[in-house]
């Protein structure tokens, strides 16, 4: 099976990053744990709200390790913003059998590496 939350990921990095909702199901749930803040989302329409109120200029994810059992995919990796290491997350999302997400749940610190990077 092809992974889902590393397709996420690329769009989200992309110049269209609304590309991502073509990944979600309509009833889509989601919590996204940033520093300092958390977005809950119980549909598509939710996370589009999300996307737009966004600033993701120079952002990227890069995925350091991915895992799946059954419907549940989950990735762990840094996000890098104009190439330069500003934290990690760890995220993990229910798959529909058609391979669209149904939940998401993700978390980005900025103090704390599960995995040791090099600089």
């Amino acid at each position: 099976m092809a992974s889902v939350l590393r397709a996420y990921m690329a769009r989200m990095d992309s110049d269209h990053p609304e590309q991502a909702l073509e990944l979600l199901v309509p009833d889509f749930r989601f919590r996204i744990a940033l520093p300092g803040r958390e977005t809950t989302g119980w549909s598509k329409d939710d996370f589009a709200d999300y996307l737009a109120g966004r600033n993701a200029v120079g952002r990227a994810h890069e995925i350091l390790r991915h895992g799946s059992d059954g419907d549940l995919e989950t990735v762990y990796g840094v996000v890098t913003e104009s190439g330069k290491a500003v934290g990690s997350f760890l995220s993990a999302a229910v798959i529909t059998p058609d391979g669209r997400m149904a939940r998401y749940q993700s978390y980005f610190t900025t103090t704390y590496d599960l995995i040791d990077r090099s600089e």
